[in-house]
């Protein structure tokens, strides 16, 4: 299930676009990294894909269609969104929260289905937060609380993943297990979308980088092109030397 982006312009206000003519496509069976400063527009960009954001021009389509064609029902069957930010005071159990990603599936009493179980303690599983179960959201540390946000998304059982920042709070093993999990995803044909400020470890595991500046896409393709040294000077104001690990993984020295 493709995902696009179709030359999007977007600002908050009109006389300050935050997206300029931007295009991407997010592909089943690809992860796509988008790498960018802060305030480049890249959770703007996920929001657009989205649907929920209204465009000044350009479209948005999922497998041809534009979004705002599906209901908010059926569009969560298709994509899950990982946000930047969630919210901490939820008086919620973790079961409780990772629930909340059957509720599109659900009828019209939001009654739980063995299937819908089975579908929770895999996510809970596979985000690794099944030891958290039985405990509050709001009293988990921000790393626990993340991994709980991600097995919500991975409850949906979706075609789709957008994920903004979903490594914050992570520590490196998690962070590992994290960037594993989305290639196991794009192997099962899921298209996944990871905004991500790691410029050492998350190439390894991406195939389309896509580096975002002031709003516009400023390089597209394989990590070891797209996140070169003058790219990434170009983007982030930062003259450094790049050694590379393999053909993807990028270590940076000389900041």
């Amino acid at each position: 299930m493709n995902l696009c982006a179709d030359n999007i312009v977007f600002g908050y206000h009109p006389s300050q676009p935050v997206l300029r003519g931007v295009s991407l496509t997010v592909s089943p069976g690809m992860v796509t990294g988008l790498f960018g400063p802060n305030g480049s527009g890249k959770s703007t960009l996920v929001r657009c894909l989205t649907g929920s954001l209204h465009l000044q021009s350009g479209e948005t389509t999922l497998d041809g269609q534009p979004v705002e064609r599906f209901s908010p029902r059926a569009l969560a069957q298709r994509i899950a969104v990982v946000a930047q930010d969630a919210a901490v005071a939820v008086p919620l159990t973790v079961e409780e929260v990772v629930s909340l990603g059957r509720y599109p599936f659900s009828d019209v009493w939001g009654r739980m289905t063995e299937a819908d179980r089975k579908a929770m303690r895999a996510a809970l599983e596979r985000a690794g937060a099944m030891a958290l179960s039985g405990r509050f959201f709001n009293q988990l540390s921000g790393g626990e609380r993340q991994r709980v946000i991600l097995a919500r998304a991975l409850a949906q059982e979706t075609p789709v993943l957008l994920w903004d920042e979903p490594a914050a709070h992570l520590d490196i093993a998690h962070q590992l297990a994290l960037y594993r999990l989305a290639r196991a995803l794009a192997r099962e044909g899921r298209s996944v979308l990871m905004v991500c400020h790691d410029l050492l470890i998350a190439p390894l595991f991406v195939d389309v980088a896509v580096l975002v500046c002031d709003g516009n896409i400023l390089a597209s393709g394989i990590p070891s092109a797209s996140l070169s040294a003058q790219n990434i000077e170009a983007a982030f104001g930062v003259p450094i030397t790049i050694h590379r690990h393999g053909e993807n993984g990028v270590i940076a020295t000389g900041f």
